[in-house]
């Protein structure tokens, strides 16, 4: 959904960039004595105070097992573990707790769903995917064309890296079983139409998953509205642990589905000739679950929502505009992906230089960039590209970094003449 069509609550404090900064300990570093300028924030965001404090309290005050244990500590871990799966299921505006599934992360949140909606997917059933997925929301999709005869439909992106909407839809046909479209692209920072897509989807009976690795950090996302059957999310970008993300499920979707992995935890009986499995959340979860790394995530996710997220994106819309325009100012730079309303993110190549270049020199100014594919071989390929480098910003990214960053890139380009 758009930011611009959910109101914030006005009990929220404005936001204050410094004051929000400060809660950010790494920012304080200086790299190679140069003040950290950190703008790799969509491979990793980094961590506020509170949830250092509440990973540190995980292990040193309250650590157990969770769910098994008849004892204090377990009873107080399973607690917290619990919570922050309602925090979870806030941030995303899930109707029951119970649909809130946790994973390692966004990767292995699409894996089950690959893995347990395969079971139902046959030769010549087609599964949709856009040019701009991430490897995440791919290999998962190319194990059922290869295992199972699936077909793979690519929608296309337009040249200023928009969603073609219109070619999606002609796509879709009785045969289309699975879409799972990104929420916002990792490398043209388009923002999909996500809204209209589930709207399509359902009207060929598809099931259709969201991959909001990047748009839940930047979007307010709420699935009941959106309507989409799976919705994924990553912890490590969401300004808390690594390790750690959510899969969203419609309730009715996930008691029907088959697990993903089995162990314990899962199960509901097991003996020698039979097994029962548990309801939806559990009998996804097998195994001994990140525990501390939930706790962090529902801290996390607990700071976001208590932002007034109106105005963190619009500190980021700002930042975006202040660096595009100055970046065109530069000449000899490129920039992939103008769609409008983009998120805050710019992939780029400097005129005779090769991204890890860039890269690396600004790496020496205390600048931290991304460059190589970004898990994108088919972006990349539709571009004819083999490799760019990537700013990406986050609610902590100041104005006084974006022009650091250009002077940056005018010293690069220096060298390049």
């Amino acid at each position: 959904m758009s930011n611009k069509a959910l109101a914030v609550s006005p009990a929220l404090p404005s936001f204050d960039v410094l004051a929000e900064r400060a809660k950010f300990p790494i920012l304080a570093r200086k790299i190679y004595n140069k003040p950290l300028v950190y703008l790799d924030n969509g491979a990793s965001a980094q961590k506020p105070q509170e949830v250092l404090d509440a990973i540190l309290s995980g292990y040193a005050e309250t650590y157990s097992n969770v769910h098994r244990g008849a004892h204090f500590l377990s009873g107080e871990s399973t607690a917290a573990f619990e919570k922050a799966r309602e925090s979870a299921r806030r941030f995303v505006n899930a109707e029951r707790l119970e649909e809130i599934v946790f994973t390692k992360g966004a990767t292995e949140a699409i894996n089950l769903v690959a893995m347990s909606l395969g079971a139902e997917i046959g030769a010549d059933d087609e599964i949709v995917i856009s040019e701009m997925e991430h490897h995440s929301n791919i290999v998962p999709w190319h194990f059922l064309r290869e295992r199972k005869g699936a077909k793979l439909l690519w929608a296309p992106v337009a040249e200023d890296g928009s969603f073609e909407i219109e070619a999606f839809a002609r796509l879709l046909t009785k045969n289309t079983k699975i879409v799972a479209i990104t929420h916002m692209s990792n490398v043209l920072g388009t923002i999909s139409p996500v809204a209209e897509i589930v709207r399509l989807t359902n009207e060929v009976g598809a099931k259709v998953l969201i991959d909001g690795s990047q748009g839940a950090v930047h979007e307010i996302v709420d699935v009941q509205a959106l309507g989409c059957d799976f919705y994924v999310c990553t912890g490590h970008k969401l300004y808390g642990p690594s390790g750690i993300g959510f899969l969203y499920g419609k309730y009715e979707l996930l008691a029907q589905m088959q697990p993903y992995q089995g162990g314990g935890e899962m199960i509901g009986d097991v003996t020698q000739d039979r097994i029962t499995y548990a309801e939806p959340p559990h009998r996804f979860e097998a195994g001994t679950p990140p525990i501390v790394e939930a706790i962090g995530l529902g801290t996390a996710l607990d700071y976001m929502m208590g932002l007034d997220r109106l105005s963190v994106a619009a500190h980021e819309s700002a930042l975006l505009a202040h660096v595009t325009e100055e970046m065109d100012k530069l000449g000899g730079v490129r920039i992939f992906g103008r769609a409008p309303g983009k998120g805050a993110l710019v992939t780029f190549e400097v005129a005779g230089a090769h991204a890890q270049d860039v890269s690396t020199l600004l790496d020496r100014g205390g600048i931290a960039v991304r460059a190589g594919t970004h898990c994108a071989q088919p972006l990349m390929t539709r571009l004819g590209l083999t490799a760019t480098a990537r700013a990406s910003f986050a609610l902590y990214n100041t104005h006084e970094e974006v022009e650091i960053f250009i002077q940056g890139l005018r010293r690069v380009k220096e060298l390049f003449a």
